[in-house]
């Protein structure tokens, strides 16, 4: 196997990664303050086909990744609209909220099918981006590439060193505790929501715009789920995130480079391949409870009244 290989193969991974890093990494936060969104599916649809559309309309990638942020936070907005101050159940909201996200992206992409963009534009840095194969593997990615990776690093940072990580973490322990030494439980959810919602919506638009800068309908192919996933198996730390994304990431490139080998195997067995890494990770992981008990926030899924 040559370097060239190698280094194809690694730099495709960071790819197909980067828009689980920013999905799981949004949801993590809501998490950690106690709101399940189940609706990550939907909302990273929704962003995929705002950024789009925008960035084929404008011609501003710029532009279009905002309005995938906006977009996901719009979806996001009323999925907390529903549990937090309406007090719906969170899995049921979650769950529509995904069949709403699938519905509306296909209603509003109708048109866009089949047309382009000119994907995001990859850094190169001088001097690094020359370096024999340390530059390419690692010195000539899209901005969003390293994005995702220096915000997981100051989201676990926030989460473990700052006072308004402290303050959502506490919201997702014990909220009525948190509420009687007067926090905002209410708004620290909300604002946790949101930038999930954000964050998803960012992660579908780097699907539209940079993996496969084109609009196919239902193009995230459950990558939502995946990250819902992740976050368990990352037992809510940030770094496991990024752990659980590239090992996907991995085997969704797998996967593509099996099929170019010729391999003998059935592409249908090629295709599950990500979706079977991940069910197999989780019931290893699941294996010693403790370690989910540990780390799950234990109010993760309850809704909270002030009285």
């Amino acid at each position: 196997m040559n370097s060239d290989y190698v280094i194809a193969f690694l730099a495709s991974t960071a790819g197909a990664a980067t828009p689980l890093v920013l999905a799981s990494t949004g949801e993590l936060v809501a998490e950690r303050s106690g709101v399940l969104n189940l609706g990550l599916e939907g909302i990273m649809l929704v962003g995929a086909v705002a950024g789009f559309s925008v960035t084929l309309h404008t011609g501003s990638l710029g532009l279009g990744l905002l309005a995938a942020l906006a977009a996901g936070m719009a979806l996001a907005l009323v999925f907390a609209f529903l549990v937090l101050t309406l007090q719906t159940n969170q899995v049921a909201t979650g769950l529509a909220l995904t069949l709403f996200g699938i519905g509306l992206s296909a209603f509003l992409g109708r048109d866009l099918v089949g047309q382009t963009v000119t994907p995001l534009p990859r850094l190169d840095l001088p001097i690094l981006s020359e370096l024999p194969f340390v530059g390419p593997l690692l010195f000539r990615f899209d901005g969003v590439v390293y994005g995702s990776l220096a915000l997981v690093a100051i989201v676990a940072w926030l989460l473990a060193k700052s006072r308004i990580g402290l303050q959502i973490r506490a919201v997702g322990e014990a909220p009525h505790s948190a509420h009687a030494i007067g926090m905002p439980v209410v708004r620290l959810r909300y604002a946790s929501v949101l930038f999930g919602g954000a964050l998803a919506g960012l992660g579908g638009a780097y699907l539209s715009l940079a993996l496969t800068p084109m609009w196919a309908e239902g193009m995230t192919a459950g990558r939502g789920w995946i990250a819902l996933a992740q976050v368990v198996f990352a037992t809510w730390k940030p770094r496991g995130v990024v752990l659980g994304a590239y090992l996907f990431g991995g085997v969704t490139v797998l996967q593509f480079h099996g099929q170019g080998l010729g391999l003998a195997v059935p592409s249908e067995f090629l295709s599950m391949l990500p979706y079977l890494a991940t069910i197999v990770v989780l019931v290893i992981i699941c294996r010693n409870p403790q370690t989910i008990l540990l780390n799950k926030p234990m109010s993760l899924g309850q809704n909270f009244r002030a009285d």
